[in-house]
């Protein structure tokens, strides 16, 4: 009987440690699965720097040979490089990382021939059930494999976005936490004209220097330093398979997520005005105001890659934004890249002629709370109490509860993985926040 995958098959990913709760015998399975789900002749597959995937992604590949299928392998590569080679070559893709997670993490990113997202809902279940069948990966591997090289053509990808034309000279520390963006930001920055400070460029997938987790404020200390004693104009941070970007301006201040959303949004319709752009519900007020502002049509999504793709596709949307760092691009086969939405801010940075701080500083209309975890027993349960609680309030349940009210709101979510909830919420003045947010807090909190 095979290892019980279903605790690695998550809402929108595989993940899980390894070899405790998976290994390279369920990544076989998981390999013929996929590419018995997936259908065609050829997958495109491509790794991280964690230590257990070469042996993993091999096994992988094995799997996906037994059907008869041949694996086009990038060997290691940024999950963002996975999306472009396949959309670029039309082919279901396989990306091994666990992202942001510890080193003993092991995972698996997978999507449909042109980047099309697989979430639980669309196909990750039926994978789950395909690779704990009888007959999983039974086969000797027959299907063919080559090796090819993608990064080239995804850097010239990534600067089409941008008007190389406009850059100047600027200062940038860069830290890439040892993760995949190590090896992408030299290929992607060697032409152009930034003097860039290089932290933890080394792949290495112990990660022995912090996390490599940027939406975590004190795995940004390195950075803020380096901005500071090297006199940079902007910090970037990537997390571990570099699909995520966070900033630092040039004070050291932690620009969040909706502001960066804000900005690229801001920055993509004034090339093209009219469009819809995207935002997630736990996005800051300030998001949709900007977009109407820019001349933009505003959608409101649910938190999650596989959700905001698919929406993009029903409407057009030239762009997406989520708070926690993922930017989504129409013309990036609706994949989000780390790098893409780099390449804009400093694009907007070179034509503002002002300092970061100070091009943000129109985005600060109101105090947010950030994402709050609390652990809780019976998540429906007080989920209702909330929503009881504040029944005078806008209610919705696109995902959890969003209570909005004129002068405040928040959004309630159960974490798919653990027995957390996660609270945002925001008001208009920063005494109004710490108010609703000790009342809100402790109604969830309450034995």
């Amino acid at each position: 009987m095979p290892t019980d995958l279903t605790k690695i098959f998550k809402a929108y990913d595989i993940r899980g440690v390894y070899p405790n709760e998976w290994d390279e015998s369920s990544a076989r399975r998981i390999g013929w699965a996929f590419a018995r789900f997936a259908g065609g002749e050829k997958i495109v597959m491509g790794r991280d720097m964690r230590t257990s995937s070469p042996s993993l992604s091999e096994a992988f590949s094995e799997g996906v040979r037994s059907l008869g299928v041949s694996v086009i392998d990038l060997g290691e590569v940024s999950t963002d490089a996975l999306y472009f080679a396949s959309g670029k070559l039309g082919l279901p893709g396989a990306m091994f990382t666990a992202s942001h997670n510890p080193g003993r993490y092991n995972g698996l990113k997978v999507c449909k021939a042109g980047a099309a997202p697989i979430g639980g809902d669309s196909g990750l279940s039926d994978i789950l059930d395909l690779a704990q069948s009888e007959e999983a990966a039974s086969g000797k591997p027959t299907g063919g494999r080559e090796a090819i090289d993608i990064l080239g053509a995804y850097s010239e990808h990534c600067k089409s976005f941008v008007d190389l034309g406009a850059f100047k000279p600027l200062k940038v520390a860069i830290d890439a936490g040892n993760g995949m963006a190590g090896k992408t930001v030299p290929l992607v920055f060697k032409s152009l004209p930034f003097e860039v400070t290089p932290l933890f460029f080394e792949l290495d997938g112990t990660f022995p220097n912090h996390p490599a987790n940027p939406i975590e404020p004190e795995n940004l200390v390195d950075l803020q330093r380096a901005v500071v004693e090297n006199g940079c104009d902007v910090g970037i941070a990537f997390d571990g398979d570099a699909d995520r970007m966070f900033l630092v301006d040039e004070k050291t201040r932690l620009v969040q997520g909706s502001t960066t959303t804000a900005l690229v949004a801001e920055r993509l319709l004034k090339k093209n005005p009219g469009e819809s752009v995207l935002y997630n519900l736990i996005c800051s007020w300030t998001v949709p105001e900007v977009i109407k502002e820019n001349g933009g049509v505003p959608i409101r999504t649910r938190v999650g890659h596989s959700f905001i793709k698919e929406i993009m596709a029903e409407t057009g949307a030239i762009f997406g934004g989520e708070h926690s760092g993922h930017y989504y691009f129409r013309d990036n086969y609706r994949a989000d890249s780390g790098m893409v939405a780099a390449l804009l801010v400093l694009e907007a940075l070179c034509e503002s002629g002002q300092p970061l701080s100070e091009m943000t500083e129109a985005f600060h209309r109101y105090a947010a709370s950030g994402e709050i975890n609390s652990e809780v027993t019976n998540q429906n349960a007080t989920i209702e109490k909330l929503a009881a609680t504040f029944s005078d309030g806008k209610q919705d349940r696109v995902d959890g509860l969003t209570v909005q009210f004129e002068d405040w709101w928040f959004n309630c979510r159960a974490s798919n993985t653990e027995p957390l909830l996660r609270l945002n919420l925001e008001a208009r003045t920063q005494s109004l926040m710490e108010e609703k947010l000790a009342t809100t807090l402790g109604i969830i909190r309450a034995n």
